[in-house]
């Protein structure tokens, strides 16, 4: 199938990598199908989840261990159930950014990841308890030293 989307123009979907929100997203309950997307134009480890039902909607996403090594938010077992069999080894933990129109105030939500089934594709943005992880954790100048330690 092939989808006409905002940022990306015409992609190629491969249902096989579908990756599915049974309760939709925080904000967006009626968007379920993503793909993600990795543009070859992002640096530093940045992604995109395109929605399917949506095409002009892409929210970019990071793995919150390039921003805070030591991410480990607490996680209630029952928020992962819908997930099915959760394995640390098939999981993928992302989290979204937020991209203002200064992009030096650029940040990540770290209290809602989104946890991915990697053998099923099933996911759920999940908002923590975890106190010491915040909705708006600033990682222009994170990624700006990653990228440049990258480049020695």
């Amino acid at each position: 199938m092939k989808i006409t989307t905002k940022l990306f123009g015409e992609i190629e979907v491969d249902e096989d990598k579908l990756i599915t929100f049974p309760q939709g997203i925080v904000g967006f309950p009626n968007l379920r199908d993503f793909l993600l997307v990795h543009d070859s134009e992002s640096e530093g480890g940045i992604r995109w989840m395109q929605s399917i039902q949506e095409p002009a909607f892409a929210m970019p996403v990071i793995d919150p261990l390039i921003v805070m090594p030591d991410y480990n938010p607490r996680i209630e077992d029952d928020l992962l159930t819908p997930l099915g069999d959760v394995k640390e080894e098939n999981t993928l933990v992302l989290v979204t950014i937020t991209v203002p129109h200064e992009i030096e105030n650029m940040t990540v939500n770290l209290k809602a990841p989104i946890v991915i089934n990697g053998e099923n594709r099933k996911a759920n943005q999940i908002i923590t308890d975890d106190e010491q992880y915040v909705v708006k954790f600033p990682i222009y100048q994170i990624l700006k030293d990653n990228m440049e330690r990258a480049g020695e």
